[in-house]
């Protein structure tokens, strides 16, 4: 034990939870600073109590082996009972130096304890009208509240870093980028044969020739507007289908996405193959015709790194946090103009000049992003 050995505690209750974006973020970088970091303790925070799901976390973390790290189990009603009382008291009866965790930070913390929320996006500033009214009401007590409080806010863009400046008046000084990254299931070396295509067909009912969409069901997503796109791209390339994957029994799911799939008889067309296990998902990317990814309002987009990393073509919203990550290897159309984006996506799936183009510079792109490097930053800031 060393004289300058520090205390983190991370709060890792979204991991196991089968969430997208937000999960991805906080399992890797963990993953990444634990693997960084043999000299400072680890306290990982968890409401979970089950213990096949606490030793699957243990695993995919892969601390078993880790004598600076732990799991730490914190019974709770519900997530504002988890602030309010469970994890003060957890602060209070051990001495922890740094707390990190997502938007909401607890109510009573020691003075010796630093502080870190990881904000990664304020979408519900941006569209407030497509989260629920108890949520809207929360979020506007809550988060100010967690801004002023935390001693330093991560942000995965400089645009998220941008519009919390602008919607909370909060100081530059206090924000920090760190760009997000994408897993090592993505970068290493797959083996991937006709008969791998075939298993995967199979097990997510999975058509021939496809575009794919991949992420959350919110209304953020603009996924209804995908769907009219789509549908006028059928015209032009018959055999193509739409898949899309999300959970479509998550919060505050965009009902247009229904609607919109009835209205242009797209019923057989449009296919949900429900949560990609995350084995299967980098070759599961790969065999599609062409990435899309249509949202409104994002802070960073980590499947844009997904698709360039197993060399598929991507095609996506002109907004500014997708211009930042996806550079000049991106085709970007108006998300609010249907005949913006099918044009792109047509010429995506027929114009093979184009898409090997795209394909090449977007391997190259993806390489300015990991989680190691993220972690290496964030460690920086653990210890200031």
């Amino acid at each position: 034990m060393t004289m300058n050995k520090k205390i983190f505690a991370i709060d890792i209750r979204l991991i196991g939870k089968k969430r997208t974006g937000d999960e991805t973020v906080f399992f890797h970088l963990t993953k990444e600073l634990i693997r960084l970091d043999s000299e400072n303790e680890y306290h990982l925070l968890t409401d979970e109590m089950n213990e096949d799901v606490l030793a699957d976390i243990t695993e995919r973390l892969d601390i078993a082996h880790n004598s600076n790290v732990k799991i730490v189990s914190l019974r709770a009603r519900n997530r504002f009972i988890w602030n309010l009382l469970t994890v003060p008291k957890y602060l209070f009866q051990n001495t922890i130096d740094v707390f990190h965790t997502q938007y909401i930070v607890p109510f009573f913390v020691p003075r010796r304890t630093k502080l870190v929320t990881h904000i990664h996006d304020v979408s519900f500033c941006a569209y407030p009208d497509m989260i629920g009214k108890g949520d809207r009401f929360f979020l506007a007590i809550l988060i100010p509240y967690a801004l002023r409080r935390a001693d330093t806010i991560i942000t995965p863009s400089q645009f998220t870093k941008d519009e919390i400046v602008k919607y909370y008046n909060v100081s530059e000084e206090k924000i920090v980028v760190i760009y997000n990254g994408i897993g090592e299931e993505f970068t290493k070396p797959h083996i991937f044969s006709s008969e791998n295509g075939v298993l995967l067909k199979e097990k997510y009912r999975l058509p021939e020739h496809f575009i794919l969409s991949v992420g959350t069901l919110q209304p953020r997503k603009n996924l209804p507007f995908l769907i009219e796109a789509f549908a006028l791209l059928k015209k032009r390339l018959p055999e193509i289908k739409l898949v899309i994957v999300g959970n479509r029994k998550a919060h505050h799911i965009d009902p247009r996405i229904d609607q919109t799939i009835l209205t242009y008889n797209l019923t057989s067309d449009v296919i949900f193959p429900g949560f990609i296990d995350a084995e299967d998902l980098p070759n599961f990317i790969s065999m599609t015709h062409v990435f899309v990814f249509p949202s409104l309002y994002e802070g960073f987009g980590i499947p844009l790194l997904e698709a360039m990393s197993q060399t598929v073509p991507v095609c996506a919203s002109d907004i500014p946090s997708l211009r930042e990550i996806g550079g000049e290897v991106v085709l970007y159309f108006d998300p609010t103009k249907l005949a913006s984006c099918e044009e792109s996506l047509y010429n995506l799936c027929t114009n093979e000049a184009l898409r090997e183009s795209i394909k090449e510079a977007g391997r190259e792109r993806m390489k300015l992003f990991s989680w190691e490097k993220s972690a290496v930053l964030l460690l920086e800031e653990y210890k200031k």
